[in-house]
């Protein structure tokens, strides 16, 4: 026997099955959803990842750009460094010629002063000879007195001759009398450098002539002469280089002649007044050999 659903129990049933197909069609849209999110997701994820190697792509090139460009621009200050650098010793280079071509324009001046004062020297001489006083003349018309005694004939002087050093200009003067001390021809050295100072007496060289020849009597154990001529570098030279070894030197020759306390005087002098000189400080070595040879007694 065929048994029926009562018309109450199947709404029942159909209210029963209406909501599971709804959690159904619920959980397909969610799960459509979901493989659309991924799906946007994965294309999110390539865009990103084609946005990245073009922004990688854009940076290397600009670093390649920045660095070719930088290259460039070193490039061209080296170039610049360069270039000012060469116009910059061109300049050196120039001013150092200028300077060697003045200083070669300041010697010829000097030589050329000096060959002026020869001159002059020599036409002062000259004119010394050409103003000696002609002799008196004697009228030939005028009448003889017998009882006049002969007259004699006035000595007819010679006329002034003309100094040694005419025409020589102070270096050369100079330079030939040094050159007579070095090869030890001392009475030609003497002879040159007193004629130097006779005719140059207000020469930057005067100095050393003068101490040339204390030097030259001192060669030849000539003390006292010696000693004379570095007494007038003392006195006429003072402030020069040629002072201080004057004082040492002139100590030594005193010495030699037996004036120990002269030649001490001497050498204090040089000492005290010149201590940074070489003869300053050879005085004070030979003051301390004397005191070390002679003791000072106690008092």
């Amino acid at each position: 026997m065929t048994r029926r659903i009562s018309p109450a129990l199947a709404l029942l049933l159909l209210g029963l099955a209406t909501p599971a197909a709804a959690q159904n069609r619920e959980h397909q849209q969610m799960a459509a959803e979901l493989r659309l999110l991924q799906e946007q997701t994965q294309q999110l994820a390539i865009t990103l990842a084609a946005l990245n190697q073009a922004l990688a792509e854009s940076v290397k090139t600009l670093n390649t750009t920045l660095n070719a460009r930088l290259e460039e621009v070193s490039g061209a200050m080296r170039k610049s460094f360069a270039d000012q650098k060469l116009l910059t010793d061109n300049m050196a280079n120039d001013v150092s010629k200028i300077r060697e071509r003045g200083d070669d324009t300041n010697v010829r001046i000097a030589a050329l002063r000096e060959e002026l004062e020869a001159l002059r020297v020599t036409v002062q001489a000259l004119q010394q000879t050409a103003l000696a006083p002609p002799p008196v003349p004697v009228d030939p018309t005028a009448p003889l007195d017998p009882n006049a005694p002969a007259p004699v004939p006035a000595p007819v002087a010679p006329p002034p001759a003309l100094p040694s050093t005419a025409g020589l200009s102070p270096t050369r003067l100079y330079e030939t009398a040094q050159a007579d001390y070095f090869a030890g021809q001392w009475s030609s050295a003497i002879s040159g450098f007193e004629a130097f100072l006779r005719a140059f007496p207000r020469s930057e060289q005067g100095d050393d002539a003068q101490l040339y020849i204390g030097e030259t009597y001192f060669a030849q154990n000539q003390w006292a002469e010696a000693t004379a001529a570095y007494n007038q570098v003392i006195q006429s030279y003072a402030g020069t280089n040629s002072v201080p070894v004057a004082y040492y030197k002139r100590g030594l020759a005193q010495e030699r002649l037996g004036q120990i306390d002269a030649a001490r005087a001497s050498w204090e002098a040089a000492a005290k007044n010149f201590p940074d000189s070489d003869a300053g400080r050879l005085a004070r070595q030979t003051l301390d050999r004397l005191n070390r040879a002679q003791p000072t007694p106690p008092r």
